[in-house]
């Protein structure tokens, strides 16, 4: 996948404000991290919930690891022996999660534009990098994955159509890397904010994948717009978009 080559879209009624759109996304810088403060920022940390409390005590640097968990244990997406690469992986819960899942014999690549925040051994089959999304091919992977995970998320801005737009677009990232990077038959997981882009990142991700579904895991706040794209059965090529 070429660095930096955005995804291209039809014009549809879905895209209509898409410009507006674009233009206050560009106000602020893009990122791929799960939704933790920056260094120097004045965003206060929410409260511990429960799922708070039980990933800190299980060794977790996220409550995020339970909303993979859930997905993973309704859909089947991890098994033993595959290759999984984890995009927006920091601080680390997710790529633990499919480390264990995976064991040994497979292998866990996750990347993220910031540094993890594990604080415990790793398991050999991980391996966590620091990197963009846009530059990855099967060759700086050792190879193609069974499944691709994506828990890229905007930093928020507060404009809510700017935010949802530029999930959109982190979430069309995801779905060309799995284009690119997952083997036929294999699956994906990728989050998206609900908004007026929805409809068409849903439809991008059916060209990538025979069996696509909507799933909201129980540990996503009550007052958060994300859900997950869950793709499933890789098709052998990717479908053209309509005309």
């Amino acid at each position: 996948m070429a660095a930096g080559r955005g995804p291209k879209r039809r014009r549809s009624k879905n895209a209509r404000g898409a410009g507006a759109r674009r233009s206050a996304a560009k106000k602020a810088s893009a990122d791929t991290t799960r939704g933790r403060p920056k260094r120097g920022s004045s965003t206060p940390r929410r409260e511990q919930d429960a799922f708070g409390h039980r990933a800190k005590a299980e060794g977790y640097p996220a409550r995020s690891i339970y909303k993979l968990e859930e997905m993973d244990r309704r859909v089947g997406l991890l098994k033993r022996g595959q290759r999984v690469l984890d995009l927006g992986a920091a601080p680390g819960s997710w790529s633990l999660y499919a480390a264990e899942k995976v064991g040994p014999r497979g292998k866990v690549i996750g990347l993220d534009l910031q540094p993890h925040a594990i604080e415990r051994a790793l398991p050999a089959c991980l391996e966590l990098r620091v990197g963009d999304a846009r530059t990855l091919d099967t060759a700086s992977l050792g190879g193609a994955c069974d499944v691709l995970l994506s828990d890229m998320a905007p930093k928020t801005t507060g404009v809510r159509a700017a935010d949802m737009y530029r999930s959109y677009e982190l979430f069309r990232v995801a779905v060309d890397a799995a284009s690119e990077l997952v083997k036929p038959g294999g699956a994906f997981v990728g989050k998206i904010f609900q908004g007026e882009d929805f409809d068409e990142g849903r439809a991008a991700l059916k060209r990538v994948f025979k069996r696509v579904r909507t799933m909201r895991p129980e540990a996503i706040r009550p007052e958060s717009y994300e859900v997950y794209l869950v793709g499933q059965e890789k098709r052998p090529e990717r479908l053209p978009e309509p005309s």
